[in-house]
């Protein structure tokens, strides 16, 4: 795979992942966020360890210490930022926290710096960009943003940022499916400790259904056990850079799928001016990051040759 292919990979992806407001809209409210976590995670681990056990026994023989502390470390980082996301989120509406959320491009570049990595001008034009379309996209609701909320979120960026470089980095050094599926052991073994203390009786509460459990099982599959893993897998020829800025396309997906889908399914979005060019802004930041210039292919071929 070279780094177009994963960068397509990582679109795919984030599509993906856009696709999860449509399916907590089926879920009831009165179900806290760590009980989805927690039992989304559990059904996509038992997914993953039934169908390559095999590949992950492999994998915890070969170096089981190093791998369990660090998917420890990226479930903690992963619970981390979905925390501070979830309660930050109670200050905005959907569509400006979300935008918010994006901030993780921003901040990306300063986490990468400070771990001593570098960080291209091509990659600094595409934050421009993409930051000015989270701005464009606010419009008049940047005077209105709560202190605590934006507080709760950067925080949550920051951590996102750190989560994204880390698994750039073991995605390098370990298989993909291994990785992916002792990830989510530990984010379902904290999100359950975490919903025991905040609601004690937790699968009691649950209002169980079909519709509850075909969520459930459809955001399992697809969005940890297929996406989570297709990202990891990318992430081995990806940089840390490309994989946040494309990820910043979630927020564009999202607001395609405001428009055209039903109200049945979602709640119906009426882009703005300042939407539609706050997401051509992202886009074409995420363009910038993801195609290869030829002057700069002559450059490495040149150095190359001397």
């Amino acid at each position: 795979m070279n780094r177009l292919q994963a960068n397509l990979c990582l679109i795919c992806v984030t599509l993906c992942w856009s696709t999860e407001v449509i399916i907590f809209s089926c879920i009831p409210d009165s179900v806290l966020p760590f009980a989805t976590t927690c039992i989304c995670n559990v059904i996509a681990a038992v997914i993953l360890g039934a169908c390559f056990f095999k590949r992950v026994k492999s994998e915890l023989r070969r170096n089981a210490k190093k791998i369990l502390f660090r998917c420890l470390l990226l479930g903690l980082l992963n619970s981390g930022y979905n925390a501070l996301y979830l309660y930050g989120l109670k200050y905005f509406d959907v569509s400006t926290g979300a935008f918010t959320f994006s901030m993780t491009v921003v901040v990306l570049p300063v986490v990468l710096l400070t771990m001593r990595k570098s960080v291209g001008a091509k990659t600094w034009i595409s934050v421009i960009l993409v930051l000015l379309g989270i701005v464009c996209a606010l419009g008049g609701n940047v005077k209105g943003i709560h202190p605590m909320g934006f507080t709760m979120i950067l925080m949550g960026c920051i951590v996102r940022a750190v989560f994204i470089v880390k698994l750039n980095d073991f995605a390098k050094e370990h298989d993909s499916v291994a990785l992916s599926t002792l990830i989510s052991v530990f984010v379902a073994v904290i999100s359950f400790v975490i919903w025991c203390f905040l609601q004690p009786s937790t699968f009691a509460t649950i209002p169980w259904s079909s519709t509850i459990i075909a969520s459930l099982f459809i955001h399992a599959y697809f969005i940890i056990a297929f996406a989570q893993t297709l990202n990891i897998f990318a992430q081995k020829r990806a940089t840390a850079a490309e994989s946040t800025i494309i990820y910043a396309l979630e927020i564009v997906f999202s607001l395609i799928w405001g428009v055209i889908l039903p109200e049945t399914l979602i709640d119906r979005v009426i882009p703005t001016p300042f939407h539609i060019f706050g997401a051509v802004l992202i886009v074409a930041g995420s363009l910038i990051e993801i195609i290869e210039f030829k002057g700069k292919r002559r450059i490495v071929h040149d150095t190359e040759r001397q």
